[in-house]
């Protein structure tokens, strides 16, 4: 058996191994520590440091522990932060001190901020030591500072914006407002805030704003609307606006972001452009029509000075009738075309009709003519009727007009076909000629009233202009394809009329 003095030597060797092992762990937990850590006593010396502090200060341990703070930290420092005091404090009162901010340069380094607290630790009532709690901060303060100078930045763009700039909740409460939207709403910033936007619409489009607004609520980015912004003094300013939705970081909708440009200038623009285009078109129409006009007048003109001159040849004076006759009646063809020209802007009354018979009719009509000139008619149409709503009259002057149009250029002979399909709710009429086709430069200025490629004297220039205000009165599309020497193709697709 065991004596006493073995068994007490046994239970002091064990309890020196265990206390080993706890101081052991407690470096290590020290150490692993990302935070500085430095123990000091009542004389201000430091009782321990761990790793962190070490390495970020650049200093050995032995140039640390048992030193005083004021030769651990730049004496400058120390007197700064009070920190003799505050350590002294916390030793006679147990004083904690939280959240103090030292800016610390180690030599040969760049200077650091921390944030640190001192915090006293007692054993049996009695403080024994004070940790120096030491957090770097300079990282998070330069992201913080970055952050504040792209804020800044962001805000600045936005202000010197020429736009209206703002944001709302996702109620439609104003919360920002920029410079822009000042100035054009005569609203202050604080006049507005906590309003809805949609009070600041004109009234027949608070609606539409609203529905736009829902959506971008929804997560959903409006596209362009056109919403009038009433002003401070009641007028309204003609406003683009596209939106979109801002979220945070769980990409949750908390507000919606519109951008809004003032129209009142371009719409003064248009119209003032709109003005411009009106001037040249009448310029155009008055030169087209002194060109048409000018030449039958001529002709009559000269034939009449021969009959005043009373010509004793029977034969002549007929003739000079003859031509005085025709240029009255090619000028009335060109006023009446004209005029029928310029009553297509009144609305037709329409009926529901069918193209295979329009069509039909209108072929029949010219087929006459087409045999004349040796040219082979081709219909290729649907056997069941193909309704639309229009003027019987006028459908059929289209298709007349665009049939002599095509046997005019095939004066030798050739081929007209014609076919009708139906297709994504519209009934397609194709009109395809084998005649000398039309050059690029033509085919731009085909529609344009007085604008012909025949002959001086064997068109007024009217017809196709009359087809396509038909056409658009129908609601419908005309359109040509064309290549010189090649012939052509006319289309023209109306809208069909849903079965009964």
């Amino acid at each position: 058996m065991a004596s006493s003095r073995s068994v007490a030597r046994l239970v002091r060797d064990h309890s020196e191994s265990e206390a080993g092992r706890y101081e052991k762990l407690y470096w290590m937990v020290l150490d692993a520590i990302p935070s500085s850590v430095l123990l000091v006593d009542r004389q201000m010396r430091v009782v321990s440091a761990n790793r962190n502090f070490l390495d970020r200060a650049r200093r050995a341990e032995s140039e640390t522990v048992g030193h005083r703070i004021d030769t651990v930290f730049p004496p400058v420092i120390v007197e700064q932060m009070d920190l003799a005091a505050r350590i002294h404090a916390a030793f006679e009162g147990n004083v904690s001190t939280k959240g103090e901010r030292m800016v610390y340069r180690a030599p040969g380094l760049a200077t650091r901020v921390y944030y640190y607290n001192l915090i006293p630790f007692s054993w049996r009532g009695a403080i024994e030591v004070v940790m120096l709690l030491l957090e770097d901060v300079t990282e998070q303060m330069k992201l913080g500072e970055e952050a504040r100078r792209a804020e800044r930045h962001l805000a600045s763009v936005v202000e010197s914006a020429s736009d209206i700039v703002l944001s709302t909740s996702t109620d439609g409460r104003l919360m920002t407002w920029n410079a822009s939207a000042q100035k054009i709403s005569g609203y202050t910033a604080q006049e507005v805030q906590g309003r809805m936007f949609f009070e600041l619409c004109a009234q027949s489009h608070q609606a539409s704003a609203r529905e736009a607004f829902e959506r971008a609520r929804r997560g959903e980015r409006f596209d362009i609307a056109e919403w009038d912004l009433t002003t401070k003094a009641g007028t309204p300013v003609p406003v683009s606006w596209v939106g979109s939705a801002m979220r945070d970081d769980q990409g949750r909708v908390v507000a919606v972001v519109a951008v809004g440009r003032d129209l009142t200038e371009r719409r003064k623009f248009e119209a003032h452009l709109l003005h411009s285009q009106k001037l040249a078109a009448l310029g155009v129409l008055a030169g087209g029509i002194a060109h048409e006009v000018r030449n039958p007048l001529s002709i009559s003109s000269s034939a009449a000075q021969f009959l005043l001159e009373e010509p004793d040849d029977p034969e002549f004076r007929r003739q000079c009738a003859t031509k005085v006759l025709a240029g009255i009646r090619r000028a009335c063809l060109i006023i009446e075309n004209l005029l029928h020209f310029a009553r297509l802007g009144a609305q037709p009354d329409m009926v529901r009709l069918d193209l295979v018979s329009q069509i039909r009719e209108a072929a029949a009509l010219a087929g006459p003519q087409a045999g004349v000139q040796r040219v082979k008619m081709e219909l290729d149409l649907l056997d069941h009727p193909v309704f639309v709503s229009g003027v019987p009259g006028l459908l059929q002057q289209v298709f007349m007009n665009l049939f002599l149009n095509a046997l005019a250029a095939m004066p030798s002979g050739g081929s007209l076909r014609v076919s009708l399909e139906e297709a994504n709710d519209e009934g397609r009429i194709q009109i395809t000629d084998t005649g000398c086709g039309m050059a690029s430069p033509d085919i731009e200025k085909i529609f344009d009233p007085f604008y012909t490629t025949k002959p001086s004297g064997k068109g007024t220039g009217l017809g196709l202009s009359i087809c396509y205000s038909i056409v658009r009165q129908h609601f419908g599309v005309i359109e040509v394809e064309s290549r010189e020497a090649q012939g052509s193709t006319f289309i023209v697709r109306l809208p069909l009329l849903k079965s009964a």
